[in-house]
């Protein structure tokens, strides 16, 4: 069984983040017909200065490292007193189905709790039924679906409650 572990990431990893974004979400434009063109901020197009700028925010990004080597990561951005968004969740094609999103939920989920934060909340393309299941299986409900005028698809807000910490 592959060791998994979680650590904080640094402003010095945006090139290795943005990588790795842009690595997992390649298979998701592809089948979407996301291109720079019609969808130009689609994480499977990510840059350096994204993730920079992401970091200058506030934003707090996690990797999730399997056997020593990175393997995953997400975003953790605090939208309100009382929510937390998980943006960017990515794991590389050669290590999904064994458990690394489910540990990335499951941190994002504790940060949260040690916040005081109350729901943490996701944004998925409404279409892609397979990952609203898996979302839905890790205790997300939708909370609305909205079109936007710049994107090529709908967006599914999900949600779900943070569990209390004692």
């Amino acid at each position: 069984m592959a060791e998994m572990t979680i650590r904080e990431a640094r402003v010095q990893d945006a090139d290795t983040l943005a990588d790795m974004i842009r690595l997992s979400h390649r298979d998701v434009a592809e089948r979407f017909d996301l291109t720079k063109e019609n969808c130009p901020k689609h994480p499977s197009f990510c840059l350096d200065s994204w993730v920079q700028a992401d970091f200058q925010r506030g934003v707090r990004y996690f990797f999730l490292d399997t056997d020593g080597s990175p393997s995953g990561c997400m975003a953790l951005e605090r939208a309100s007193d009382q929510e937390m968004y998980v943006e960017r969740l990515s794991v590389l094609p050669h290590r999904r189905r064994c458990g690394a999103g489910i540990r990335l939920v499951a941190h994002a989920l504790g940060e949260a709790a040690n916040l005081g934060v109350d729901t943490l909340g996701i944004g998925i393309i409404s279409e892609f039924s397979e990952l609203k299941a898996w979302y839905r299986s890790l205790g997300f409900e939708t909370e609305s679906v909205k079109h936007f005028d710049h994107l090529p698809f709908e967006v599914c807000f999900m949600k779900r409650w943070v569990p209390v910490t004692v």
